[in-house]
């Protein structure tokens, strides 16, 4: 039996876009994504995917790791840089480094093959309604304020983050509130799990690596050298904390 459709007043249903060279999987994949009522489009490489992606807005992208061609982490790192889109990573591989790669590179979760299609589409209901509630999430003390760190300004009305010399961070959704989470508690350490209640995630059975991912993209963002963070620190076995001076 299949699952229940999504049901958003008003709304499309999400449109998914599939990138998997295996036919046999992603028509799978297709059928049962629109049987549960959802719009599909599915392609075979990252050819197609950048095409699809250049017609047409997405709501989520199911994309493989092995492609023929450009391969998924390659084709994940450049969506990411140009576009919000949350991204699942499918793979064969189930190794801890390649799915620490896949999430380092822009994926918001990870699920090995071979996988239950009910799965699948318990992972894409919980990434789209962490999407959801990240845009734009206020606090009503914090509405009208700015915050100043290090040599950055993060404008909560504006939901911008601009460098003392007017460069621009380009922050997706999730980032800047995770960043504003961060900036509002600073020098507090903050584990996963209360980033994720912060965030209104732990009723979507957030993937327990999305908030590294995101604390990896924001490094990049705002770090003179990401590799040595010095604003945004992980604690071990406790999570992470914004050490930088705030001034509202």
């Amino acid at each position: 039996m299949a699952e229940i459709a999504p049901s958003l007043t008003n709304a499309p249903s999400p449109h998914v876009l599939i990138v998997e060279d295996d036919r046999d999987i992603r028509e799978l994949i297709n059928r049962f994504l629109k049987q549960n009522g959802y719009r599909v489009t599915a392609v075979g490489d990252g050819l197609a995917m950048r095409r699809a992606l250049a017609d047409r807005r997405f709501d989520l992208v199911i994309l493989d790791l092995m492609l023929p061609g450009e391969d998924g982490l390659s084709l994940c790192r450049d969506l990411r840089a140009r576009m919000s889109v949350p991204v699942i990573m499918v793979t064969a591989k189930g190794e801890e480094t390649d799915r620490i790669i896949g999430l380092e590179v822009g994926a918001d979760d990870y699920l090995p093959k071979p996988f239950n299609p009910r799965e699948l589409l318990a992972r894409i209901r919980a990434v789209l309604r962490r999407f959801a509630t990240q845009a734009p999430v206020r606090h009503e003390d914090s509405v009208g304020k700015r915050y100043r760190f290090d040599r950055w300004i993060l404008d909560v009305d504006r939901r911008e983050l601009r460098r003392d010399d007017d460069v621009l961070a380009n922050l997706t959704a999730g980032e800047f509130d995770l960043l504003l989470a961060l900036v509002e508690r600073a020098g507090r350490v903050l584990s996963r799990e209360q980033l994720l209640d912060i965030l209104g995630g732990r009723d979507a059975h957030a993937f327990d690596r999305a908030i590294d991912a995101q604390v990896c993209r924001l490094r990049r963002k705002i770090e003179t050298d990401p590799a040595v963070p010095r604003l945004i620190k992980t604690i071990r076995a406790g999570g992470y904390v914004l050490t930088a001076p705030v001034e509202a």
